[in-house]
């Protein structure tokens, strides 16, 4: 660690450099989201006024996925996307399309951390406001509030990964 001008080069006599305990040549760790937006969204409500009074409990579902694109060396954009439907009886009450996306940087991450980080993490971030983009969609389609359950990305990750992986092939029997 070096000092100038009785301490510090900022003028406050307190050393500059690493922090104790650090290497002085490693970057630290940095995560930033750069802007979040609405990428694409489709709500539609085709049997209104109708489905407006459904007679019966509706049932909804609903799918979702993480899509993670490069767009420089540190820079990432993440795309969470989900689409779902409540019907009555089979008759389509509303369906939505949501792509809710942010744009993040991304430096001094091991390169082993970086897929979690990317569609783990980063969905999380986004989840919230995507949620809300769809609950003021539907209020507003006229329908009661329509509440989405938090959702487990690591779950949805692993998933992924399960899914990535080529069949093991199996060892024959003598």
């Amino acid at each position: 660690m070096s000092m100038t001008n009785g301490g510090g080069g900022d003028g406050s006599g307190q050393p500059q450099g690493p922090m104790p305990g650090s290497a002085p040549d490693q970057a630290q760790p940095q995560f930033s989201v750069l802007t979040q937006y609405m990428k694409d969204f489709s709500f539609e409500n085709p049997n209104a006024p109708r489905s407006l009074s459904p007679t019966q409990q509706p049932t909804a579902s609903m799918q979702v996925d993480v899509v993670a694109n490069p767009l420089a060396a540190t820079d990432f954009e993440v795309e969470l996307k989900m689409e779902g439907k409540t019907e009555v009886g089979g008759t389509l009450m509303f369906s939505f399309e949501l792509t809710y996306s942010g744009l993040f940087r991304i430096q001094n991450i091991p390169q082993e951390s970086l897929g979690p980080l990317l569609m783990i993490e980063c969905p999380r971030l986004l989840f919230p406001f995507a949620r809300e983009v769809i609950a003021g969609a539907v209020r507003n389609g006229g329908f009661p509030h329509f509440f989405i359950e938090p959702i487990d990305f690591v779950a949805l990750y692993r998933q992924k990964m399960m899914q990535a992986q080529p069949p093991q092939p199996s060892a024959p029997t003598p």
